[in-house]
């Protein structure tokens, strides 16, 4: 009984390491993050073309500066409140193993 108890655990264990995993705050921070540093490094340096077409304003910079604030939110989000693996049903929690109620 102990042994199907620690498989149990081990079980719920492994799945709450896959929902924080491919908890989809982590993606989409992630990607925010990475563009926003690639916009941002656009934005330092504009030329004269790209800053008369968008009347004198640094476009680049301060998208990719939201981006990364955008970014960063959502990985400091993921951070505070971690993905919890789903409960089970109740009455699957209830039943005892091995009652023949398979």
């Amino acid at each position: 009984m102990s042994d199907l108890r620690k498989e149990v655990s081990e079980l719920e264990r492994t799945s709450a390491t896959a929902a924080r995993l491919f908890d989809i705050r982590r993606i989409i921070g992630g990607l925010f993050v990475v563009y926003g540093v690639i916009v941002t490094i656009a934005g330092l340096d504009p030329s004269d073309a790209d800053l008369e077409k968008a009347e004198g304003v640094h476009v680049n910079l301060w998208t990719g500066l939201a981006m990364l604030a955008l970014g960063l939110f959502f990985l400091v989000w993921m951070k505070l409140r971690p993905a919890e693996a789903p409960a089970a049903p109740e009455a699957e929690q209830e039943r005892e193993p091995g009652s023949g109620a398979d």
